[in-house]
């Protein structure tokens, strides 16, 4: 293998008696290599050549070091799952089994799940019961002889292959063709379905000759597959294979760009002139002022040149509505990565653009950042203000922003961040000069901006007019009065479920997950109680537990909860709702969206789902039902989100010619958020946070770094991150706060204590990255360590 192996090709490792694990060679060595642990020998080459391009290494490698994790974690998300030969752990039901003590809700869902079906995997199991991590459970039903595991090497991607069919050599001649007929006379099915295969293929014309595959010819044709093999059967024809692909061309004929507005103009023309001299610019554009049609030209402007473009966005949701538009630009130029595809789709895409370095257009989510680009011009970061670009969990807890702009400087390329609220790090950085800014403040087509009015619900609620209903009257009327003209509505609640909270009248006991800190939110469609952490659930009980009274009412709202109203107040009006429980695949996602769009849902409830930027044209009212919840939450980018959240949500509403309005329901009318969304004023916003947070030493003047500790010992963890933050101040000083609780003290079983550190910017993150290593070898000789677990936040949102 020494000459065939060579950095970027993938290798099949052995680990332990049956476990196989694929792993990439990220460098080769002349020498023996001083290694302080053992290694493992090769089992076997999968590539000839390399499926990584050199600059993916790279990107790995800043990754890794600045987000303080491992390689393997960045090769871990990086990869295509069908690019990883790994085992991978099988459940097998066991037939036999009989429960002595009563099961579980959450272990009863999981032998439910399976069905006819005796054996399935971990993931299959977490997404047919919907329980986020199933391990625990399996393991209990494991120790109780329900189910059994075992290990066995799942496959990797595997070309699609597809059945053709051609006319025998013998028969590519007149005479040949004649003896074919006359052998047919007395078979008419297999006359017509030769004579249909050759004006489908046009095989005696060399020039329109085309291949035709055996489904086709038979769908065609409207004959069976017996006809077709007494063709094959006499020599006829003959069958072979050939591998397809699994990406969908786009079928629409490609269309001319729209003409630009005198506004997207001048912003078209700014970011060039910002691009002369800066690497990123900052396009501040209001709610619907046209600025995909901006990304668009200058996607075709970088594609013109032959380099390539990436278009990342926040969320899978909004993929469907943009992939519409840019397929009619671009046609076959323009692919689409994200996991609501297949593996074996994904990796299609990848080796396409391995394979072939020719322009193209990616568009996707944040994963698409990790695709194998050959010559990157463009990168365009949508709606950047979005938490959902950064990881959360598993590592690496990456910024996708961030990582954006490192990948397209190691291309020599631009990167354009845009949004109508951008984050207020991104326009700290335009309004100093790191970055350019550009902004495009008239809505495209001179739409008007909605009227949003806010309504004092505790002052209604005092005078008992909004005494049994979520929904007070002004919204009612502006509801009652776009149904009537035929229009939409859009209803906003950031909290999924019927109920927050279940309680007992008399005690106030509260129903709270096994697992986690947190109370369980009742979910009035499968008559349960869930956690949204881990997944648990349980059965609703009749009576409080504690003192037998049956007395138990609900406390809050949810999605759930307004679709009940909806439909009670409006019962002629179709509902939809859109949420994780409701799209929790891509398909339902399509299909809600789909169906708002062609108007057969008319009220669409949804959580914050909703704010992506989607343009829908016809919602004329939107409702947001509780703004006090994202307002009072213990976190100094709360306000922040909450004015982006509204003003996003805001923005769905009158997007053509009629001018929408916003109802905004709160507690606190007076509050300074509600007063910048309801005048728009950003600027402000931003003002003030930038105040705040220069006194309190908060992004963007420091940089913050959690280091979160979690252990199942409580008493072990509280004594360990105390003398974890000790040690850090020693080194740091009063750049270090902490250990502090966080709001959720426990999470699928562990307690969690969390550690944060301060860093000035100007600080280079290798230095603290040397000093959190040393730290954390110190650390070892801790008598509790080992059950500790340790990971590092760089930048949290």
């Amino acid at each position: 293998m020494e000459k065939a192996v060579v950095p970027g090709c993938r290798v099949l490792v052995h680990f332990g008696k049956k476990r196989y694990y694929t792993a990439i060679i990220f460098r080769v060595y002349e020498q023996s290599a001083n290694l302080a642990y053992e290694t493992k020998d090769i089992y076997a080459l999968l590539d000839a050549t390399p499926v990584l391009r050199r600059p993916q290494l790279r990107l790995w490698e800043w990754i890794a070091s600045y987000y303080i994790c491992k390689l393997g974690d960045v090769y871990k998300a990086a990869l295509p799952s069908g690019l990883k030969l790994e085992s991978e752990t099988l459940v097998t039901y066991n037939e036999n089994f009989e429960a002595g003590m009563p099961l579980r809700p959450s272990e009863q869902s999981v032998l439910d799940a399976f069905g006819i079906k005796p054996v399935l995997t971990l993931s299959e199991l977490e997404k047919k019961t919907g329980l986020r991590n199933v391990v625990p459970v399996v393991t209990s039903l494991l120790s109780r002889g329900a189910v059994e595991v075992n290990e066995e090497l799942k496959k990797g991607y595997t070309p699609k292959k597809q059945t053709f069919v051609r006319l025998s050599e013998t028969y590519h001649n007149e005479a040949g063709l004649q003896d074919a007929f006359a052998g047919l006379k007395r078979a008419v099915k297999q006359e017509a379905l030769l004579i249909r295969y050759l004006d489908l293929s046009h095989v005696l014309n060399p020039q329109l000759t085309k291949e035709i595959s055996a489904k086709e010819l038979l769908e065609h044709s409207g004959y069976s597959a017996s006809i077709l093999d007494g063709l094959l059967k006499r020599g006829i024809l003959e069958r072979y294979e050939k591998e397809v692909g699994r990406l969908q061309a786009p079928v629409c004929r490609v269309q001319p760009f729209s003409p630009l507005s005198e506004a997207q103009k001048q912003a078209y023309n700014d970011i060039y002139n910002v691009f002369r001299t800066k690497d990123v610019c900052l396009l501040h554009g209001v709610m619907s002022s046209g600025k995909t049609e901006i990304y668009a030209r200058l996607a075709n402007d970088v594609l013109s040149n032959g380099r390539q473009v990436l278009l990342l966005l926040p969320e899978i949701a909004i993929t469907t509505q943009i992939t519409g538009r840019l397929s009619k630009l671009f046609g076959d130029k323009l692919l689409v990565y994200h996991s609501g595809f297949s593996d074996s789709e994904r990796v299609e895409v990848w080796n396409s653009l391995l394979r072939d370095g020719s322009p193209k257009i990616v568009l996707g989510v944040r994963s698409s950042l990790f695709l194998p680009f050959k010559d990157l011009g463009l990168v365009v970061v949508d709606e950047e203000h979005e938490n959902t670009y950064k990881q959360q969990n598993p590592a690496p807890r990456y910024h996708a922003r961030n990582v954006a702009i490192i990948l397209a400087g190691m291309h020599g390329g631009k990167t354009l961040l845009a949004s109508a609220t951008p984050s207020v790090d991104s326009y700290y950085n335009a309004l100093t000069g790191k970055y350019g800014l550009t902004k495009l403040n008239t809505r495209y087509g001179e739409c008007l901006t909605p009227e949003i009015e806010s309504v004092d619900i505790s002052e209604l609620r005092r005078k008992k007019i909004m005494k049994d209903t979520l929904f007070s009257p002004l919204l009612v009327r502006k509801i009652s009065m776009a149904l009537e003209q035929g229009e939409q509505v859009i209803l906003f609640q950031n909290r999924r479920g019927f109920a927050p909270m279940m309680e007992c009248r008399d005690c106030g006991w509260t129903p709270h997950c096994m697992n986690c800190d947190v109370s369980l939110t009742y979910h009035k469609r499968q008559n349960r109680l869930m956690c949204h952490y881990c997944g648990y659930v349980a059965a609703l009980p009749r009576e409080c537990p504690q003192c037998r009274h049956t007395d138990l009412r609900m406390r809050g709202f949810g999605t759930e909860k307004i679709e009940e109203e909806v439909e009670s107040l409006f019962p002629s009006a179709r509902a939809g709702r859109l949420d994780f429980d409701s799209a929790h695949t891509h398909t339902a996602y399509e299909r809600i969206i789909s169906d708002f769009e062609r108007g057969k849902i008319q009220i669409l409830i949804g959580t914050q789902m909703l704010s992506k930027g989607f343009d829908f044209g016809n919602v004329t009212v939107v409702g947001i039902l509780n703004a006090d919840s994202l307002m009072n939450f213990p976190d100094f980018r709360s306000h922040e989100r909450a004015y982006q959240l509204m003003a996003q949500v805001s923005g769905r509403s009158g997007r053509r010619e009629k001018r929408g309005a916003v109802i905004i329901q709160t507690s606190q009318p007076e509050h300074p958020v509600i007063r910048m969304v309801q005048a728009l004023e950003y600027e402000e916003m931003v003002r003030l946070q930038l105040g705040e947070r220069s006194i309190f030493r908060y992004p963007p003047y420091f940089r913050l770094i959690f280091i979160v500790l979690r252990s199942r010992n409580e008493s072990g963890l509280q004594d360990i991150s105390a003398s974890y933050a000790e040690k850090l101040s020693a080194r740091l000083g009063d750049r270090v706060v902490g250990p502090v609780t966080p709001p959720v003290t426990r999470i699928q079983t562990f307690h969690i204590r969390k550690i944060l550190l301060k860093i000035e910017v100007t600080a280079a993150v290798a230095p603290v990255r040397g000093i959190l290593e040393e730290v954390y070898a110190e650390m070892q000789g801790h008598l509790l360590f080992k059950q500790l677990l340790v990971h590092y936040d760089v930048d949290p949102v």
